[in-house]
């Protein structure tokens, strides 16, 4: 089963029970806010990462954008695709244009991120 969390920073963590993997991606409503993606920095791989590290950057026409590490892990994987095409974090930010795959080292961190509702009210608001 995938379970999403999102922080108030907009960044998606889809967990996976099966693999114990948690891919990270960044909100529509980010991608939406930051208008054109035009280059995105990845973290490398084998880059272990504490909850609320900088782990990347979005820049856009508009504006640059950190990225944050939702939980503690280690990266696993990016996706390599976002170098040669930024616009995927436009036309499919939570899909296709997620951003790394971390495998967690303290699971209860996931128990501290925001449900969808949650999530949208702390940019409502």
């Amino acid at each position: 089963m995938i379970a999403k969390g999102y922080t108030e920073e907009h960044e998606i963590l889809a967990f996976d029970d099966e693999t114990g993997l948690g891919t990270v991606s960044i909100t529509d409503h980010a991608q939406s806010s930051l208008g054109d993606v035009v280059f995105v920095e990845l973290p490398s791989v084998g880059t272990a990462i504490q909850k609320g590290d900088q782990i990347g950057a979005v820049e856009s026409v508009k504006a640059a954008s950190d990225i944050y590490a939702p939980v503690s892990g280690e990266v696993v994987e990016v996706n390599e695709r976002l170098n040669t095409e930024p616009s995927l974090l436009n036309k499919s930010p939570e899909d296709e244009g997620w951003l790394c795959k971390i495998k967690l080292s303290a699971l209860e961190e996931r128990d501290a991120l925001l449900s969808a509702e949650d999530y949208k009210k702390s940019y409502e608001s």
